[in-house]
């Protein structure tokens, strides 16, 4: 008997289970799609293989001996296993299977984030999606050492260890309650904001910087009332009339109702949102169709 597995092919499993199932090398033939004789030669491979005859003829059909049948359920044990790896392998090529990590802000995920996902998940129902939070400065590490897949952040952005691709971009807005005299404005412009108690997302941030240089350029003091790290709370205390929060639009759409209105600031400040993957390795075929994915339903682009 030759070495196991030397020149063995599953081919020749597959001819061998056919006969078996069907007591014909005609049948056989048949439903693997191939001739009767390709079917005669992958037996003999297997016989030869194995150094023992695994069927006898009589009256016109093949019956398997002994040792074929002792063979046969761990052929179609080989058999299945190797289906199944088949199959795994399609379901990876067309990112139908796996496990997505992500990383972006809390708003993000609740606001332009949640139909995204909600779709993406719809197009490939075995996949499962791990969405986390975190600081910026937390996610860019995350991402780049490759403990998630991916993440979105707020740009500019240029840590070394990131790839970065603008997906998603949108205005600020002032976030007021409709008992505001200033609610039935189409836009508010920085000097309507004079006097005003302000609500404001925290120092640091490069939206934040953005906005102090738009009033010290307009020579306006901000009246600042409030001050938070998300826009979840600048629009709760907004919508109780404490003050004005200047907020970012695609984030702070999902808190827009009859106790809340968004009204465009002028001059206009633009928010942008990139995708972040590790510059240490390329995107795995799940997180490249994710960001395809992305693209299309932010940009419409391919």
């Amino acid at each position: 008997m030759k070495s196991p597995l030397n020149t063995l092919s599953l081919k020749s499993l597959e001819a061998f289970r056919a006969i078996i199932e069907t007591d014909s090398a005609t049948a056989a033939a048949k439903s693997l799609g191939i001739t009767q004789p390709g079917v005669s030669r992958l037996l003999a491979s297997f016989e030869e293989h194995v150094g023992f005859a695994l069927f006898y003829r009589e009256k016109g059909r093949l019956f398997p001996t002994e040792e074929a049948l002792a063979l046969y359920k761990e052929v179609e044990l080989t058999l299945q296993g190797a289906e199944r790896i088949a199959l795994l392998a399609k379901n990876i090529f067309n990112s139908d299977l796996g496990w997505l990590k992500i990383v972006a802000p809390n708003s993000f995920i609740a606001g332009p984030l949640a139909d995204v996902v909600t779709d993406f998940l719809r197009l490939h129902p075995k996949v499962k999606i791990s969405l986390d939070t975190q600081t910026p400065a937390a996610a860019r590490e995350l991402v780049a050492h490759r403990s998630v897949d991916c993440g979105f952040i707020q740009l500019p952005e240029n840590h070394p260890g990131l790839l970065v691709e603008p997906v998603l971009s949108g205005i600020t807005v002032c976030a007021l309650s409709p008992k505001h005299p200033l609610a039935s404005q189409h836009q508010i412009s920085v000097h309507d904001l004079r006097n005003e108690p302000l609500i404001l997302l925290g120092k640091g941030r490069y939206s934040r910087t953005q906005i102090d240089s738009l009033f010290g350029q307009a020579n306006i003091s901000m009246q600042i009332k409030l001050e938070t790290h998300t826009v979840a709370i600048a629009c709760s205390f907004a919508k109780r009339n404490l003050g004005i929060a200047i907020v970012n639009e695609m984030l702070a759409g999902q808190y827009a109702a009859d106790d809340l209105v968004l009204i465009p600031l002028v001059p206009a400040l633009t928010y942008e949102y990139g995708f972040i993957t590790s510059a240490h390795a390329p995107m795995n075929r799940l997180t490249t169709a994710f960001f395809k994915h992305c693209l299309r339903s932010f940009t419409g682009a391919e």
